[in-house]
């Protein structure tokens, strides 16, 4: 498995720098990751983003670290990955959201809500309160509410 160059922060790049140095169609790698054509030229002109089911065939089409791909994709999830940022007075980005009742009101954040963000507090720390919304946002739309 070839990993992703630390310098490479684009996953659209990747793609077809990788796609290229296999000499690889755009169509050869549709028919192999089982998309169209076009969907792979939307993905490397960054016009659409994958599934993750697209991203794994991606992975293995192309021989990238899965995790590496993954990150690219999304790359906010790896900055909410990424080691805190220094606390200060204000303590932990978890604090801070508890405390910001006009955040949790913007975005009608209910008790239950809450729980379900206190474990994923507790799986380390993130660099922003406003990082538990995205979460929660991302939570929101896999539960197609």
């Amino acid at each position: 498995m070839i990993t992703v160059p630390q310098k490479v922060t684009n996953f659209a790049h990747i793609i077809r720098t990788r796609r290229r140095a296999l000499e690889l169609t755009q169509a050869e790698l549709a028919q192999r990751i089982g998309t169209s054509t076009p969907y792979v030229g939307y993905l490397e002109a960054a016009k659409r983003h994958p599934s993750q089911r697209v991203l794994g065939k991606l992975a293995a089409a192309l021989s990238l670290d899965l995790r590496e791909l993954f990150l690219l994709a999304n790359p906010r999830v790896a900055a909410i990955a990424a080691p805190p940022v220094n606390q200060g007075i204000h303590g932990t980005p978890w604090n801070a959201f508890l405390k910001d009742a006009r955040l949790r009101r913007a975005h009608r954040i209910t008790d239950r809500e809450i729980e379900t963000l206190s474990r994923v507090a507790t799986m380390g720390e993130v660099r922003s309160p406003r990082d538990f919304v995205y979460v929660l946002n991302v939570i929101r739309i896999a539960l197609g509410r």
